[in-house]
């Protein structure tokens, strides 16, 4: 009966640690969270999407529902290439940005120093000519007119991590099948072992949204942003390779 009763947190350990294992690694969902999150555009949202469908997933996997795909094996190799072909395409968007420094990213950065520097330049001229405040008002209106423009919407936010995340077969593959099949070897505690694979993944995908934040200065220059997109890429492009490859 003792034995019984440490089931549950046994099982919650381990899922926490196998369910950590399997999403802290260098892939496209954490490559674009941890970007979303240094770039400060709808951080909450696609961390609550990453750990939403973790969740999800966890479920179906832990229910025993993974079996399906396990029956209809060219449904894998469907994901497959559309998830190849989505990360291609976002690599080769990222290129893009890194070669030419006028990209959305970067403008969006430059457009932001444009506000703060217009906005000091409009303090210090009212504060020397009071009588003429509206000749230096118009320019602070227009960057920022510019950053509202270029930040990444909402609906391309969100449409973007879906993809990442539904369309990568090895979220079905490590979480549906290998996760759902050791939660299963837990008998009663399996649940036990899901919640702790599903806290795993909230702590681990807010984390990284709200960390990436202390990043912010060390990538404040555009020459830094073209790293890291050049960097986001090679990943992007290398995953999306990979996932054709023969194994």
């Amino acid at each position: 009966m003792a034995y019984g009763r440490f089931v549950p947190l046994s099982s919650l350990l381990a899922g926490f640690g196998l369910g950590l294992s399997l999403i802290v690694a260098i892939g496209a969902q954490n490559v674009f969270v941890l970007r979303q999150g240094i770039r400060r555009e709808h951080v909450f949202a696609v961390a609550a999407i990453c750990a939403l469908s973790d969740l999800a997933l966890i479920v179906v996997g832990v229910s025993g529902i993974g079996a399906v795909l396990t029956a209809v094996p060219w449904l894998v190799d469907v994901i497959r290439w559309a998830g190849a072909a989505f990360l291609v395409a976002y690599g080769l968007l990222a290129a893009r940005r890194a070669i030419r420094p006028s990209g959305e990213t970067l403008e969006a950065e430059t457009a932001e120093r444009e506000v703060e520097s217009a906005e000091a330049d409009a303090a210090g001229l009212v504060r020397a000519r009071a009588g003429t405040p509206t000749a230096v008002a118009n320019p602070a209106a227009s960057a920022s007119t510019t950053l509202t423009r270029r930040s990444t919407g909402l609906a391309a936010a969100v449409v973007t991590c879906l993809a990442l995340t539904w369309l990568n077969p090895h979220v079905y593959l490590d979480t549906v099948f290998l996760l759902g099949s050791v939660a299963n070897t837990h008998g009663d505690g399996r649940w036990a072992f899901a919640v702790g694979a599903g806290v795993a993944s909230i702590v681990w995908f807010f984390g990284l949204a709200y960390g990436a934040r202390l990043l912010g200065g060390v990538l404040a220059s555009p020459r830094a942003w073209r790293v890291l997109d050049a960097a986001i890429a090679v990943v992007m492009v290398g995953l999306g390779v990979m996932l054709v490859l023969p194994h």
